[in-house]
């Protein structure tokens, strides 16, 4: 880990600050057992698991947070609304990354942009201590959160890992499989900064090679591969609502894009970003975005 210059930590701080005052929130370190209870708590409503069962106990939450890792919580007044935790890890000879291994954000909540004060939040706390890259994984075809993580956050995509968690009983994934694309957020990077600042890495609505669209009656319609840098893959506007209405279809639409994005890996390129219109785009490593 790197010493922080006191410019960069500021901007860090600022930054996180004014997320949190914009959502009229409260973001800090939760560090008791009744706070690790409660955040429990709201990711067994979140992943709409029974109480017995949440997707990360309240005892984990609280020996991580001893431990010296990462575990935060959103307050609107008094009431908690959002949770995220994470762990310290890296490769051999690497650097330490923060490893953001859940976030969850109560649905009555959505549009006071909660999941973003936390991740400023998350960035300042990882700087201030020499942490320069945090990972996290998602799923590929919930797109509002590709467009949070790759636009709004700036965070870079480095792989695509096919049924990474295994079979998942939890509400929104139960029976679905579990393909996730892992990402990197490289805290120091300037488009990173500027994301934080409220300026996103968006790409642009461009022309390419469509891998896969949408059909008139919103199946997945698998394009031949042409001939182009550019291409592209498109997801479903709401993956959660179909799955509750035709778990058939949705599971068509985790084969495809696995399908795509192998296609387009097996050619060299990379994610470059998700346009505001749900389109991922990917072009050859080094392309610029």
């Amino acid at each position: 880990m790197t010493a922080l210059s006191h410019p960069e930590l500021g901007e860090a701080r600022a930054a996180a600050d004014e997320a949190s005052r914009a959502g009229g929130l409260a973001v800090r370190e939760l560090t008791g057992p009744v706070e690790h209870r409660e955040a429990e708590r709201l990711l067994a409503l979140v992943w709409r698991m029974g109480q017995g069962s949440p997707p990360v106990s309240g005892d984990l939450m609280r020996a991580l947070s001893h431990a010296g890792a990462y575990v935060a919580g959103a307050y609107l007044g008094r009431d908690m609304v959002g949770v995220t935790a994470g762990f310290l890890g890296g490769r051999p000879g690497s650097a330490i990354e923060l490893h953001s291994h859940i976030t969850g954000v109560l649905p009555r909540v959505q549009g006071r942009r909660v999941g973003f004060a936390l991740k400023l939040h998350q960035r300042a706390w990882a700087l201030e201590r020499g942490i320069d890259t945090v990972v996290w994984t998602f799923d590929p075809l919930v797109r509002r959160n590709a467009y949070f993580n790759l636009a709004k956050l700036g965070a870079r995509v480095a792989s695509y890992l096919v049924d990474f968690y295994g079979e998942m009983p939890d509400g929104p994934n139960a029976g679905h499989g579990s393909d996730r694309l892992l990402v990197r957020w490289p805290l120091r990077a300037p488009h990173v900064a500027a994301a934080a600042a409220g300026r996103p890495a968006d790409v642009l609505d461009v022309g390419g090679a469509v891998l896969l669209d949408t059909d008139p009656d919103g199946r997945p319609r698998r394009r031949a591969p042409q001939a182009a840098e550019t291409m592209l893959c498109a997801v479903p506007d709401d993956i959660d609502a179909l799955r509750r209405r035709a778990p058939g279809l949705a599971r068509q639409w985790r084969y495809e894009v696995r399908a795509a994005f192998a296609t387009a890996l097996a050619c060299g390129a990379r994610v470059s970003g998700m346009t505001r219109s749900g389109w991922y785009v990917l072009a050859p490593e080094g392309a610029s975005r």
